[in-house]
């Protein structure tokens, strides 16, 4: 029996390191694009280019490090992980009414914005990408992108501010993002449903996978310098 005052493992060091990529990517690609967007701060920083072509290195390293997690970090957490958001029970659904119902791992909410986030990835990435096409081709240009891009973005906000409220205001949730570990009184007392497994223990990557995320770190570095000096003019 595991006692109230020892911590128990919660994320791994990949959801950890995929989480604060996320989150630091999502901050740089925000700063920059609420620079191009708004136009009193494009009178603060008035370099352009700049702003622009660090709003595009930033997308492009976030694309790089996720995949680069994918490759080498550890896989089996990755999918546990995938699985524990993906699914919803029962409980879950009550806890969406405002039920009291045990949670797993991951409460509804989490899962709920897990899942919008993901999506809201997708969007970023499709509409990011036609937006730089469409200056180079009109055939790009499709009605709607920015206000596609730009809704996107203040959904985004509004669910990550809900996001770290929360955090602060349950720190050993935010701990063990930070360091892997929480509190076995706290799970038992927000997450009654989760059975606490030991951590899947990671496996060192083949060659082919050194290979293959040497070459996605090559092309990220060689996008980012191109399309920083395609910004830069």
């Amino acid at each position: 029996m595991v006692s109230d005052a020892l911590p128990i493992a919660r994320f791994d060091r990949t959801e950890r390191t995929l989480h604060w990529v996320h989150a630091g990517a999502f901050m740089a690609m925000l700063a920059t694009g609420l620079v191009l967007y708004m136009p009193m701060l494009a009178q603060v920083f008035s370099d352009r280019p700049l702003v622009k072509a660090l709003h595009l290195v930033a997308a492009t390293t976030w694309l790089t490090a996720l995949a680069l997690i994918a490759l080498l970090g550890n896989r089996g957490t990755l999918r546990r992980t995938r699985r524990d958001l993906d699914y919803f029970t029962a409980d879950d659904l009550r806890w969406l009414r405002r039920q009291h119902a045990p949670q797993g791992r991951f409460n509804a909410g989490q899962k709920a914005h897990a899942s919008v986030q993901a999506a809201l990835a997708v969007l970023f990435v499709v509409s990011g990408a036609l937006l730089w096409l469409g200056e180079r081709n009109t055939a790009f240009r499709l009605p709607g992108t920015i206000a596609l891009h730009d809704v996107a973005m203040f959904v985004a906000v509004v669910l990550i501010a809900g996001h770290v409220a929360m955090a602060l205001s349950q720190r050993p949730a935010l701990e063990g993002m930070m360091y892997g570990t929480v509190p076995a009184d706290w799970a038992a007392e927000y997450h009654a449903a989760w059975t606490p497994a030991p951590p899947l223990p990671p496996r060192a990557p083949g060659l082919g996978r050194i290979a293959l995320a040497i070459l996605v770190a090559a092309a990220g570095l060689a996008g980012a310098a191109l399309l920083a000096a395609d910004a830069l003019g």
